[in-house]
């Protein structure tokens, strides 16, 4: 039972079973009589048994009459063996939803049977939890009443001010009348570990935050000269890559850059986030910031997530830097990685883009001047710190492609410089967004077949399935296989599940364009760019969040021709998914979509110490708890700046509450200073 319950709870510490709250309660205190019991809602009976009626042929029920002193009803079940237990005289206390079957008022399959003369068998208040296949709900109950038991008298976090203004139970209390409640709990105890949990997140931000501030920066000046350039004057480099570029900065781009390069000339060390809509040039701003330490002849490295999104990366910087850029990704290997490695180490190699190797331990930099991470979501917050610390006083600068919603963005990165990029630079074309019932997928496949002949290009992405690879590459290679018996070698297939040279030779086909039909999974929705790509088609567009539509969709537009986003969705929507894919059918707004589907979904956790996805908080809803959110933003400064090392009565007592939520990054960061 124990695999069961940690699958249900997320976690296999008694903590992660407590942290599994309730969706909701059934009332079972309600105990009318026979006469009065009302059909359609659950009661609880207090009843004697009449007889037993077995069935007079299979698939038949067995019902057992019952009666009190108001009436008689059924207790109906279709596999009983529990004849022996309750004899005719037997008195019980009955509990389930009630029904009328004629004239004849029925409760089938009752959830409780206990004796009558054992009420505090029967639960009045009965919570809901979340379940897994195999997993009952008296399972959990029996385990959870045996964690509550287990739950030490843990010091108070919170201020005795903050308890008595808010009316909040303490830790333990609040967890008992959320798991076991004898009256309907109030909203006092959810608001109560609610707060904990954002408290937590707070205090862990800050910390890292606050290690990564506390270090002095140093001015990157311009060098007259760099040794390692031939015949091109520094301060030419990124004069250089401007033209290149191929087109001017949109004024959100000039702004940014000035910002940061006022960052770089600044003593202290900067700590600043480029936020952007798809296609609004982060790249670009981020080159341009790279250049400016290779023209104060230090170094840079761009981190990305994936393989695919560095070599994009690398191949942009390639094309537009007039200096050395490496690549130097788990794949590098061999003469290859041996030379880049002595590169960076001497100099002679100023820019280099990678994945997490660039910070591993085995990579040595002559001089690191500036490290610059792009799709921040995907790295913890210690991965981007480690890439850091790989310089003397790095300067850090942070991208992200997902617009963060307003909240978010004030309370987690309260403390960080942003620069946002709210234009999108000349040549992005409109994207023509429309909703298609998968009923239409005919005249879906006739319209995309007009567009082959065309001599377009399309992307068909099939949605990824939670907790299950396996049927998302199913689903990709079964969409593959469908197009391909109907339009022949101009199909290709791309997923995270292929040997990674495969998958890069169907991308690398698709962008030459060998194939002009790239079905694919969510592998393509950084990356990827392909100019002449001007369709794409997302199948069960409502499984996937609202920003990563909107990253989707951005993988077109790029080029001259007009492009298309066709969105296809199961009939059966509800009214929640219709109003997300009409929010980004009406609009190319990446910060107003942001904003509805941090509202829809809840935030990521920018700690990043779970490791399937982007969880977010397991006792708090960003949305629901604003004012909390805010509330632990400022409580979280204002104890680390009266104790910054958590030595205090209070901050031992934070201390633990960061051990129970898996905070044990910043923690780190208190040890190491």
């Amino acid at each position: 039972m124990a695999k069961l319950i940690a699958r249900a709870a997320g976690g296999d510490r008694v903590i992660d079973l407590l942290f599994h709250l309730p969706e909701s309660y059934l009332d079972r205190r309600d105990r009318p009589t026979i006469a009065r019991a009302v059909p359609g809602r659950i009661a609880t009976l207090e009843v004697e048994v009449v007889r037993h009626d077995a069935p007079a042929r299979p698939r038949q029920p067995w019902k057992i009459v019952i009666r009190d002193s108001s009436g008689f009803a059924e207790l109906v079940f279709f596999k009983f063996t529990r004849q022996a237990q309750m004899p005719p005289g037997t008195r019980l206390l009955v509990s389930g939803k009630l029904e009328k079957f004629g004239d004849r008022l029925t409760m089938p399959h009752p959830d409780h049977m206990v004796p009558a003369d054992r009420p505090e068998r029967l639960p009045g208040l009965e919570p809901v939890w979340p379940l897994t296949a195999g997993l009952w709900p008296r399972q959990v109950a029996t385990a959870m009443a045996q964690a509550l038991a287990h739950v030490p008298d843990l010091p108070e976090w919170h201020e005795p001010a903050l308890l008595r203004r808010e009316r909040w139970p303490g830790f333990r209390a609040a967890l008992g009348a959320i798991q076991t409640p004898a009256e309907p709990p109030g909203n006092a105890a959810r608001r109560r570990i609610a707060y904990d949990e954002l408290l937590a997140d707070q205090v862990a931000l800050a910390l890292v935050r606050g290690r990564v501030r506390a270090r002095p920066g140093r001015a990157l000046i311009r060098a007259q000269e760099r040794e390692n350039i031939t015949r091109i004057r520094a301060q030419d480099l990124t004069d250089i890559a401007r033209i290149r570029a191929g087109h001017t900065l949109t004024n959100a781009q000039i702004r940014a850059l000035a910002e940061i390069e006022a960052d770089l000339a600044a003593p202290r060390r900067m700590l600043r986030l480029l936020q952007g809509d798809v296609g609004s040039g982060k790249t670009l701003v981020a080159v341009l910031a790279m250049l400016r330490a290779a023209e104060a002849g230090a170094q840079a490295a761009l981190m990305a997530p994936t393989e695919v999104l560095a070599k994009q990366h690398h191949a942009t910087l390639s094309r537009l830097c007039p200096v050395p850029v490496a690549l130097l990704t788990g794949s590098v290997k061999g003469t290859a990685r041996a030379h880049t490695l002595r590169g960076l180490a001497d100099g002679s190699i100023p820019l280099v883009v990678g994945t997490h190797a660039l910070f591993q331990e085995a990579v040595a930099y002559h001089d690191l001047a500036l490290a610059v991470i792009d799709e921040q979501h995907r790295f913890g917050v210690h991965q981007r710190v480690m890439l850091g610390d790989k310089g003397e006083r790095t300067d850090v600068l942070v991208m992200t492609a997902t617009p963060i919603p307003r909240t978010i963005l004030l309370t987690e990165w309260g403390e960080m410089d942003v620069s946002r990029l709210d234009e999108k630079p000349p040549g992005r074309q409109p994207i023509r967004t429309t909703l298609h019932s998968l009923a239409t997928l005919p005249d879906v496949l006739d319209a995309l077949a007009r567009k082959l002949d065309e001599g377009g290009q399309i992307y068909w992405v099939c949605p990824m399935v939670a907790e299950s690879e396996l049927l998302d590459v199913a689903a990709a290679e079964a969409r593959f296989a469908d197009l391909r018996a109907r339009f022949g070698t101009a199909v290709g297939l791309a997923h995270g599940q292929q040997d990674a040279a495969l998958r890069d030779a169907a991308l690398a086909d698709f962008a030459a364009g060998r194939t002009r039909l790239l079905v694919a999974t969510t592998v393509i929705e950084v990356g990827v760019d392909v100019p002449q790509a001007s369709v794409m088609v997302i199948e069960h567009a409502e499984r996937f969040g609202l920003a990563q539509l909107h990253q989707l969709r951005g993988r077109v537009g790029r080029g001259e021709a007009a492009s298309f986003c066709l969105l296809l969705h199961d009939d059966g929507l509800n009214e929640t998914a219709r109003r997300r894919l009409t929010l980004l059918r009406d609009t190319e707004d990446g910060f107003l979509i942001a904003d509805e589907d941090f509202r829809l979904r809840g935030g990521g956790d920018l700690m990043g110490t779970r490791q399937s996805g982007e969880p977010g908080f397991r006792l708090a809803h960003p949305v629901e708890h604003e004012d909390l959110l805010h509330m632990a933003n400022r409580d979280a400064a204002l104890l680390l700046h009266r104790d910054p090392t958590l030595t205090s009565v209070r901050g031992r007592a934070v201390r633990v509450l960061l051990r129970l939520f898996e905070r044990s990054v910043a923690m780190k960061t208190l040890v190491s200073g």
